[in-house]
């Protein structure tokens, strides 16, 4: 057990979501706590804003030193990512019960010569035919019905840990510590492409080791990064465009926002790029680690940056920091 001194200074914070209305902002942590803030609050209260502010208006622990991996919004529950099993909590639960207890549970199916449960390391949700993708540490991406919580496919292929997923129309990209990006017909569960950036000069790092802890996707482009170089590769073609020359030990964050790249990681900044390579912004983060970052532009514009450290970089502009909220 990690005593409360380290738990309230030595905190890591790998996943984030807004509540439906976009006035909450909810947040993991390793140590088996979601805490949740009250951001529409703090954004209209403009300059008067007090460290009573800055800190949950609610928090219960799901379970005792599980960390929360990811977490996941749909309109009636926050979905949470454990360690071997998903979770589904009711809005009402999370914003105002102390002990709350979840309405459902996933148990991610266990390989028959493991004991071991699986880390559930991203989710994404594919709202037009409610369906959850799952990637997992025991080499699996699973596919959920959120009306059932059965188990529809299973995505075979990784050789390591699956870190990240994105998902676009009937694409699924999937990122692991194998080194590989493989591409999925999310319908059918069948490998359609594959990528393996640590065997590419341009963007390989040997010292960093092959794994992938970031890919974005758009109609045309592939962004993927983690040992290797955030580097931009043409998905017809699956050869690299860009590579991004920013100074990290490493990349958990890559997505593509309208005409930009963001792109966090083992690195004091949090970055914002053209797709050329051209540093657009670079916003200092509080975290030595950047393990989430996210955003909304309604009800107001906010991108919420976290990772290995109990505060939270809050920019309601997208082009600097302007607020820092703490879990403790």
């Amino acid at each position: 057990m990690v005593n409360k001194l380290n738990k309230r200074f030595y905190n890591t914070v790998l996943s984030q979501t807004f509540t439906p209305c976009g006035n909450y902002l909810v947040v993991g942590d390793i140590y088996g706590t979601i805490s949740i803030f009250h951001l529409s609050k703090l954004v209209n209260q403009g300059s008067t804003i007090t460290r009573q502010d800055q800190i949950p208006t609610n928090s219960f622990t799901i379970k005792e030193d599980i960390q929360i991996n990811s977490l996941l919004t749909t309109k009636s529950h926050l979905v949470v990512g454990t360690v071997g099993e998903i979770l589904g909590y009711t809005w009402k639960n999370v914003k105002l019960s102390k002990k709350a207890t979840p309405s459902w549970t996933i148990e991610i199916p266990n390989a028959k010569d493991s004991f071991e449960k699986p880390d559930v390391n991203c989710l994404v949700l594919e709202p037009e035919n409610n369906v959850l993708f799952a990637a997992c540490g025991d080499n699996n991406v699973y596919s959920f019905n959120l009306e059932t919580r059965k188990n529809i496919k299973t995505f075979k292929g990784h050789k390591n840990y699956v870190h990240c997923l994105t998902h676009l129309n009937n694409k699924l990209i999937s990122g692991g510590e194998d080194g590989l990006v493989l591409m999925w017909d999310a319908r059918t569960a069948a490998a359609v492409g594959k990528i393996e950036p640590y065997t590419r000069d341009k963007v390989s790092r040997p010292e960093l080791g092959p794994w992938i802890g970031g890919v974005g996707i758009n109609d045309d482009w592939l962004l993927c990064g983690g040992g290797p170089r955030l580097s931009l590769w043409h998905l017809r073609s699956l050869n690299i465009s860009t590579v991004f020359p920013i100074d990290d030990k490493g990349i958990h964050v890559a997505e593509i926002f309208h005409d930009k790249i963001f792109a966090g990681g083992r690195s004091p900044l949090f970055y914002q790029m053209s797709f050329n390579g051209d540093i657009v912004i670079e916003i200092p983060t509080a975290a030595v680690t950047t393990y989430s970052a996210i955003h909304q532009d309604e009800p107001f514009q906010t991108l919420c940056i976290a990772g290995s450290s109990p505060k939270i970089d809050v920019c309601s502009n997208f082009i600097y920091k302007n607020l820092q909220l703490s879990l403790c």
